[in-house]
């Protein structure tokens, strides 16, 4: 039998159960855990409880973030996988490299041109590898879609129209916790958005290369409370007489999982999970539309708006033969305390999906999407294939994502930023070279 990769894992939030319980669990025969790192032991004692009572496995070695290297010394992973906050993957992605480990990023790769551009040196100096996990490429519905480009259905695609909404569990949750600072998460437009330029970018086969971008806090925040009227009780949620009736409220002691990796986890590291989405020193905008002009000529309009009453997409690309249409609604994907209200809510909403092709001159049709399972739309489950299956099935898709295309969705996101800040066009390559 092949050797199993050994892996590390720095940053044990929320979203690093997706690769704990995948090498722990259903590719164990050919994938080993090493080791957890983060500034919190709190947090690693809990991953390390929740595989020995899923899978019967662990305890796994615990180092605190500063130990990083002592942890690659010590462990030997082939593949240290990066899952801390946006603003320091360049950290441990690079000291990873430097210590002859290769690396797995969740998105973004990181949140602004020096980082990137530090990262491209250190994977040119060392010859190591990096791999940014962008699971939308895997959904059926855009695998679907990029069958039908790939299959010249609408002949060259020459306009994309591109809407993303986040509603006010989903999209408000980013405006509790560390991301509602813009220093940390580069604001939704990198976060966030990095997903959905990815998505394009893979689409047409094309970088971007020029950007124009307004974006603005419009809707949380205190001032834009106040404007309204409402008032600005408390600075976080759990435990604040008041809070309960508080429809964005978020309470850490109502389920498990948020009560052992954030409110238990304060003591280790004082990160508030539960900030109040009225509150102060929130640094992102949460309406944001682009313009965009990519290498191959195709043109992009792009919005994303972060309290919308339901959740989904809008993406349509039209070319020289038609037209595609996909839109897709559905609930939000995020961990919430368990609130029956967001529950009934989304319910409401109910889920809606359709992909539909347009031909030039002829009648429209619909395109059936295969069904999904698991998370972030079904995308989940193919990728962790890919990532820790040894010999993966064949992928005319072409979805891995290389740190090319990790630097060249973080890189549309970057140049938004930036012209919001100068309100002027940006040209990409003036901020990060890519091939």
């Amino acid at each position: 039998m092949e050797a199993r990769k050994r892996y590390a894992i720095v940053g044990t939030g929320g979203r690093v159960t997706m690769f704990t319980h995948a090498i722990a669990g259903k590719y164990r025969e050919h994938a080993e855990l090493v080791g957890l790192c983060d500034l919190s032991q709190t947090r690693m004692d809990f991953h390390n409880a929740d595989l020995k009572a899923r899978f019967q496995a662990g305890p796994y070695p615990t180092y605190h973030a500063d130990d990083f290297d002592r942890m690659i010394k010590e462990t030997k992973p082939d593949i240290v996988i990066v899952t801390t906050m946006d603003c320091t993957h360049h950290t441990y992605i690079i000291r990873a490299m430097e210590l002859g480990c290769d690396a797995i990023s969740e998105k973004p790769m990181t949140i602004d041109a020096e980082k990137g551009n530090a990262i491209f040196e250190a994977i040119n100096r060392t010859g190591r590898k990096l791999r940014v996990t962008f699971n939308y490429r895997y959904t059926p519905m855009t695998t679907t879609f990029r069958e039908l480009l790939m299959n010249d259905t609408i002949g060259k695609p020459l306009a994309v129209e591109f809407q993303w909404m986040l509603d006010t569990s989903h999209g408000a949750d980013y405006f509790r916790r560390w991301h509602r600072e813009k220093d940390k998460s580069g604001g939704l437009l990198v976060h966030k958005a990095t997903h959905h330029f990815d998505l394009v970018n893979w689409l047409i086969g094309s970088y971007p290369k020029r950007v124009f971008c307004m974006g603005d806090l419009k809707f949380y925040g205190r001032k834009n409370a106040e404007a309204r009227g409402e008032s600005y009780a408390y600075s976080r949620y759990t435990g604040q007489s008041g809070s309960e009736n508080d429809p964005f409220a978020l309470n850490l002691e109502k389920t498990p999982q948020l009560t052992g990796l954030y409110k238990d986890a304060e003591k280790d590291c004082g990160y508030i999970r539960d900030r109040n989405v009225f509150g102060d020193n929130i640094t992102i905008e949460d309406t944001m539309a682009i313009c965009a002009e990519y290498r191959n000529g195709v043109i992009m309009s792009y919005s994303l708006i972060a309290y919308s009453p339901w959740e989904g997409l809008r993406l349509s690309i039209t070319g020289t033969k038609g037209r595609i249409e996909l839109y897709d609604k559905h609930g939000s994907h995020i961990i919430t305390g368990g609130d029956d209200k967001d529950l009934a809510a989304q319910q409401a909403c109910g889920k809606e999906q359709s992909l539909r092709v347009f031909p030039m001159f002829k009648t429209p049709y619909d395109v059936e999407i295969p069904p999904a399972e698991g998370g972030h739309g079904g995308g989940d489950a193919v990728l962790l294939e890919h990532l820790f299956m040894p010999n993966p099935p064949a992928d005319p898709y072409n979805r891995g994502a290389s740190h090319i295309d990790g630097a060249a969705s973080m890189l549309l996101g970057i140049s938004a930023n930036e012209s919001i800040r100068t309100g002027l066009p940006v040209n990409c390559d003036d901020l990060i070279k890519l091939p």
